[in-house]
């Protein structure tokens, strides 16, 4: 179980470290309606409309706010299918919603509704998100909107315990989806791009990438950050345009064992 304090001293370092631009997102699935956070604003109780819920996501990582929605709440069918809240309705499954906006044939879109990651119908009931600063409650997940040099140091602080590449099958669909079910599903980290509702509806950054680490690798994350940052690998970080630029003594190393350089 996460301690709630280190948990908030952690997003501190995060957004320190990797000088993000919103909040890192604390996110946990609903499976009673008890488990909802205190004080979790709920769309269509306090706003008397439903939202998308990258939107929903959006609040939390943007102004701070604690969101919680249920499947009234959402305005997207996508995260209502791909957590489970429902079965996923044949229409979907035919392709039907994919085809002929997205893909060439109907074939086409069954193969994308084959594709999309889906959780256990009937499990989970919602989503809360909030600021991992300030989360209340214990996330599954972290989400953290991010540039491709915040990425680049993320992808280094998770291979720093064991050295693999990070496995993952990108979409231009249902962010909110792809960024989170994989995740719930393997226990593993991802990398997920914004999609078109993300970018028109949520303001996402046409700069902005999705990196997600669930709750048991957090803590191997900030150990491979901080780590990374004693050899040199932090932001921010000066560039430099030069002829043979300065290496580790590792590369240059392995450049002469195959002959790209000769002793001098």
């Amino acid at each position: 179980m996460l301690n709630l304090k280190d948990m908030h001293q952690w997003a501190e370092e995060l957004e320190r470290r990797l000088r993000l631009k919103t909040f890192p997102l604390a996110v946990k699935l609903l499976e009673k309606e008890e488990h909802i956070p205190e004080g979790a604003m709920r769309p269509i109780r306090d706003l008397g409309y439903h939202l998308p819920l990258c939107q929903g996501y959006a609040m939390s990582r943007r102004e701070g706010t604690v969101v919680a929605m249920l499947k009234q709440d959402m305005w997207c069918f996508e995260p209502v299918v791909g957590y489970g809240l429902v079965e996923s309705p044949q229409y979907f499954l035919e392709g039907c919603n994919r085809f002929p906006q997205d893909v060439k044939t109907l074939e086409a879109g069954r193969n994308y509704a084959s594709d999309f990651p889906r959780l256990e119908t009937g499990k989970y009931i919602g989503v809360a998100s909030a600021p991992l600063t300030t989360a209340n409650f214990e996330p599954d997940l972290v989400i953290i909107y991010c540039d491709s040099s915040q990425l680049s140091l993320l992808l280094l602080g998770r291979e720093y315990k064991d050295g693999h590449d990070l496995k993952c099958s990108l979409s231009s669909h249902a962010a909110c989806v792809y960024s989170v079910v994989p995740v719930m599903q393997s226990g593993e980290c991802r990398v997920a791009i914004p999609c078109r509702g993300d970018h028109y509806m949520a303001i996402a950054g046409d700069d902005e990438l999705i990196f997600t680490v669930p709750k048991e690798k957090l803590e191997d994350l900030m150990v491979g950050l901080r780590y990374l940052e004693t050899t040199g690998s932090k932001l921010p970080r000066n560039y430099q345009t030069r002829r043979e630029p300065e290496f580790p003594e590792s590369y240059m190393k392995i450049a002469k064992m195959i002959g790209m350089l000769e002793d001098k």
